[in-house]
């Protein structure tokens, strides 16, 4: 047996190994089901890992894997965090993959919890959205270098046929033979050079995902208000006009707006002022074409936070504000840095 022969056999070894072992992994990893008597009453929380039509499969904080399953009494809406405002309502649509959900519900005779209530944040829904568009994409590319990679084996496979048939033929034709040889290690070399490529895409995924619910601030507005008011002066709206237009070109983007009211008069209706300066930019946001799905709950902090002296009438006038911020995900940024370094690498 000549080394092109050994090398192809240890390879193909090997490559087994791994694959054994990584399926081996994933079985292990698979988590005890959990199972509910009929009619019994549960209220359970955790992430969503997989969803189908009328039902999805969640991991339970306390371990273990629940199905739940959506009925037509069932109720979906928003885990409320603001007391201001009333809670949203949605739909099983909106039920992704990594969000994180409290349910509640009764037992059914399958062992499955029939929901009755399903609750999420608007922070989460976003987060999980943002990983379920980039993560897709990534694991469609996955199983297609997995298929190059099969057929990559396959031709080695084949190559190595050819290696045995041109060591019958070497004591006849060393020359032949030692061509056979160098076209069998470019073969191994090139199943080396996609496992390599493998490799890398699972790190810069891994990479993406941990870095997607991680925000960067990209753009900073204040704008002003008059003392006891909450309306938009034409300046605020130019300033929020010009925010439109940054936000709208960023993807993955969402905005956070916080109210802020002077030292004048009384701390809870400044507190209540500030939240009204806040819902005035919001508006004008959604109607300046901004998503609500992109617009954080805006929250008034009343007199906190000043960055100027209460006790100057400058000092008030700049505290008389709403904040209103432009933030990232670091995930999406990395992603395109990663895709543009890829494409330099290929030119």
């Amino acid at each position: 047996m000549n080394k092109a022969t050994k090398r192809l056999g240890l390879f193909f070894i090997a490559g087994m190994l791994v694959f054994s072992m990584a399926h081996g992994a994933q079985d292990n990893a698979a988590a005890a089901a959990m199972k509910f008597a009929a009619g019994q009453k549960a209220k359970i929380s955790g992430q969503i890992l997989n969803v189908a039509s009328g039902s999805f499969v969640m991991r339970a904080a306390g371990g273990g894997e629940a199905l739940v399953k959506l009925t037509s009494a069932t109720v979906i809406k928003e885990k409320k965090l603001n007391i201001f405002r009333g809670a949203k309502n949605y739909t099983s649509d909106q039920l992704v993959r990594g969000l994180e959900v409290e349910v509640e519900g009764l037992g059914d005779d399958s062992g499955a919890l029939a929901a009755r209530d399903v609750k999420f944040t608007q922070t989460g829904l976003l987060v999980a959205s943002s990983v379920e568009s980039r993560v897709t994409p990534v694991e469609g590319r996955l199983n297609e270098t997995e298929s190059r990679l099969t057929r990559s084996e396959e031709n080695a496979r084949h190559l190595s046929g050819q290696v045995d048939e041109v060591r019958d033929l070497a004591n006849s034709a060393r020359g032949s033979a030692k061509a056979a040889q160098e076209t069998a290690e470019t073969a191994v070399a090139g199943v080396a050079a996609a496992n390599e490529r493998i490799a890398s895409v699972d790190q810069i995924t891994n990479a993406r995902i941990t870095a997607v619910d991680d925000f960067a601030v990209k753009g900073v507005v204040d704008v002003r208000f008059k003392l006891d008011s909450a309306v938009l002066s034409p300046e605020g709206k130019a300033k929020l006009d010009e925010l439109v237009k940054e936000a709208l070109a960023q993807r993955g983007y969402v905005i956070e707006v916080s109210g802020f009211a002077s030292a004048d008069g009384d701390a809870e209706y400044n507190r209540r002022l500030s939240q009204k300066r806040a819902d005035a930019v919001v508006q004008y946001l959604a109607e300046s074409m901004i998503p609500l799905r992109r617009i954080v709950t805006p929250f008034g902090f009343g007199t906190k936070l000043p960055v100027g002296d209460n006790t100057t009438r400058a000092g008030r006038e700049e505290n008389r504000r709403v904040e209103v911020k432009i933030m990232v995900s670091k995930g999406l940024a990395l992603s395109e840095a990663q895709g543009t370094a890829a494409s330099r690498d290929q030119k």
